[in-house]
């Protein structure tokens, strides 16, 4: 085995390359707070699609967009009307019914990404769900659910590193946090980090809860077994808000409590990118340790650096916190995958004995068809609210962001 470097040596030979920008503070400041005093006000759901109108228009501008001033998004102009045609594409192979009673027909089939695939998969999670598309730190499994039968896309999930503390969860397990992180029993379980169904399987389907039954079949559990060589006893999801989710009521998926956590305001992006140079400039010891320094395994020497440097830095220029954030709980689940992961979780026993949830996609689809997807499209066509909306967000690009809440406020969290 090689020579593992030292953070003190990973640190020099960091330091020796980089090139430092003096931002000053007073100048940083005032962007900041010019932001966050336009963020705060806005409740959790705007602030939602405020940021996915952000993404959206970072990540695919159209020809023309210049920013306008240094919020950077308050787009001005005639623009180049344009399509791209890779989000194009995977927006035409989206699962669209015919009938009501197309769900019956359909044959969910579960594919890990590779490294064609993982495109589609991005471009599926950015324009179907009002969440940014940000990668978590850490582990990541993604999958793309497809119909067997059309090769239409379903939905896209993926797996992640696990929160290390969530209290009602913990506590519902008699998880010591000795436990979980020095003894590394957190990583045998995973979080749900992205469970979303396309439009409109999702609204008139219930998609959304079978995409939830799916994340905790046997391909999952199994591709976490054999990328991470921990065994996988147990998933944890939460909700995007805290009343009624695609989680409520869902077999197998039981409900532990709220979150204690709230909502973190966060500036654009060149913002967050200015605020990086600066702490960069100001404290690069702190800085590597928090981006750049590895552990002897390889993995990030800091968990959660990006909120880690925020933090920071609103302290170091007195923002107040009412400008920070806000109250905002969410929901946790958690699917126990045997009859004896509490135990396990807890290093009583190595024997997780039978499994508690079917693992064949099959079994789990025909649940959501019969428990779920029934009665919701039965519900819907008595009211006359059955929709074949997409909701598939590629009309964002280039609109104003006026526009954008007045068209799609009341969709969020759909």
């Amino acid at each position: 085995m090689g020579h593992i470097k030292s953070i003190d040596e990973q640190y020099q030979e960091w330091f020796d390359k980089q090139q430092f920008e003096i931002i000053d503070k007073k100048e940083l400041k005032e962007i900041v707070m010019k932001e966050l005093e336009f963020l705060h006000v806005m409740s959790a759901e705007e602030y939602t699609l405020y940021r996915k109108w952000q993404e959206i228009n970072i990540k695919y501008p159209l020809a023309s967009m210049v920013p306008k001033d240094t919020m950077g998004f308050f787009f001005g102009g005639n623009y180049i009307s344009t399509k791209n045609p890779e989000v194009q594409a995977v927006k035409d192979n989206m699962w669209m019914p015919e009938s009501p009673d197309d769900y019956l027909k359909l044959e969910p089939v579960v594919r890990q990404t590779d490294k064609k695939t993982v495109k589609i998969w991005n471009i599926l999670r950015t324009f179907t769900s009002t969440m940014l598309n940000n990668p978590n730190i850490g582990r990541n499994l993604r999958f793309i659910i497809e119909d067997g039968v059309t090769g239409k896309y379903l939905g896209v999930i993926c797996l992640s590193s696990d929160f290390l503390d969530l209290t009602p969860r913990d506590n519902w397990i008699g998880w010591t946090r000795e436990i979980r992180t020095q003894k590394k029993m957190i990583g045998h379980t995973a979080i749900g980090s992205t469970i979303v169904p396309v439009q409109p399987l999702g609204f008139s389907f219930v998609g959304g809860k079978l995409l939830a039954l799916l994340t905790v079949c046997d391909i999952t559990e199994k591709a976490w077994n054999d990328r991470y060589k921990q065994i996988l006893a147990g998933y944890t999801t939460t909700s995007l808000y805290g009343g009624y989710s695609q989680y409520t009521g869902l077999k197998y998926w039981k409900k532990m409590g709220m979150s204690a956590g709230s909502i973190r305001f966060e500036p654009s992006k060149p913002t967050v990118m200015l605020m990086r140079k600066w702490l960069m400039n100001k404290e690069p010891r702190r800085y590597f340790e928090w981006y750049s320094a590895k552990n002897p395994q390889g993995l990030p020497y800091k968990r959660d650096h990006k909120q880690r440097s925020l933090s920071w830095v609103y302290r170091q220029l007195k923002v107040p916190k009412n400008l920070i954030e806000t109250n905002h709980q969410r929901g946790i689940y958690f699917c126990w995958l045997y009859e004896n992961t509490k135990e396990f979780l807890r290093m009583e026993t190595q024997d997780l004995g039978k499994r508690r949830v079917p693992s064949d996609p099959a079994e789990l689809t025909q649940l959501w068809k019969d428990k779920y997807a029934k009665k919701r499209v039965a519900s819907l066509l008595k009211n006359d609210r059955y929709s074949l909306e997409t909701l598939f967000y590629d009309d964002l690009i280039g609109d104003e962001w006026e526009n954008t809440k007045e068209r799609y406020i009341k969709q969020v969290g759909r």
